[in-house]
């Protein structure tokens, strides 16, 4: 038995093998070109990365990032509840279909539909006579990255949403509570993982979202890091730029790495009221 144990680790060998090529290779390049130059070993890409131009793209794509969060787990998480508590499966059915298909909805598609719809020229603008610019704007990209993100809070909330038991809602009322005591002190206390996960997931989705923004020129208007690195690594302008933009993808995984890391303890925390 002691020895059947000792090798089941081989069973997830090949799956070991191929995170550490297709994960391991790249961070191991990144790492290694964000800390030199010329083939020399510096800190100057980093101490660039963190400066003028660079850290206010940082700042700017956390910002976002940080609101397209927060709205999205707010309207995603109210529209989970009003699919999963309606009576017609058919809508219900047809609204988590969609937000099946539109999570996955960005890139150049998804910019090309809004330009079309609140663009200068576009069909919403005219008809309602709406400034020109409306679009390319700090709000203009967090409805278009709503579009997507609220869909994909639905997709996280609705087995989450499932999950309560009519039973608790009735043993709540049985005791005195009310309905204000039934969502704070059971309901919350359930759903807070799966929240918490969800704001996560709409941060890192907003976070490296790339095309939609690239393909929308939101880089002169709402200043990204994806669209920092695309310029430092395919301009011809910015030469030189490369391990720079390494830097940047390096400081890119630190924010990742630091929002995981509140989400965490909060996760246990919220884990540790269901006990």
């Amino acid at each position: 038995m002691t020895a059947r144990r000792s090798k089941g680790w081989l069973g997830a060998l090949p799956l070991l093998v191929f995170y550490a090529v297709i994960f391991g290779i790249p961070a191991v390049a990144l790492l290694a070109g964000a800390f030199t130059s010329q083939g020399q070993p510096t800190l100057e890409n980093m101490r660039q990365s963190l400066r003028g131009g660079n850290l206010t793209s940082i700042g700017g794509s956390i910002q976002v990032s940080a609101v397209v969060a927060v709205v999205g787990a707010v309207l995603g998480t109210f529209l989970a509840y009003a699919v999963v508590t309606s009576r017609f499966t058919a809508l219900r059915q047809s609204v988590l279909t969609a937000s099946g298909v539109l999570a996955n909805f960005g890139g150049v598609p998804l910019a090309f539909f809004w330009v079309a719809t609140l663009g200068n020229s576009g069909v919403v603008t005219g008809l309602f006579g709406l400034p020109s610019g409306v679009l390319f704007t700090f709000w203009g990209l967090v409805i278009v990255y709503l579009y997507f993100s609220i869909p994909l809070m639905v997709l996280v909330m609705a087995p989450a949403l499932d999950g309560l038991r009519p039973q608790w809602r009735e043993a709540a009322a049985g005791c005195g509570g009310t309905g204000w005591h039934y969502w704070r002190y059971v309901a919350l206390p359930v759903l807070t993982p799966a929240l918490l996960g969800g704001v996560v997931l709409l941060f890192g989705a907003s976070f490296a979202a790339y095309a939609t923004a690239a393909a929308m020129g939101a880089g002169t208007v709402v200043p990204l890091v994806t669209l920092k690195i695309a310029n430092a690594l395919t301009s011809d302008v910015l030469i030189g730029q490369e391990n720079v933009a390494l830097a940047l993808s390096l400081d890119m995984i630190i924010v990742a790495g630091l929002v995981m890391a509140l989400y965490l303890p909060l996760q246990k925390r919220s884990t540790r009221w269901l006990q």
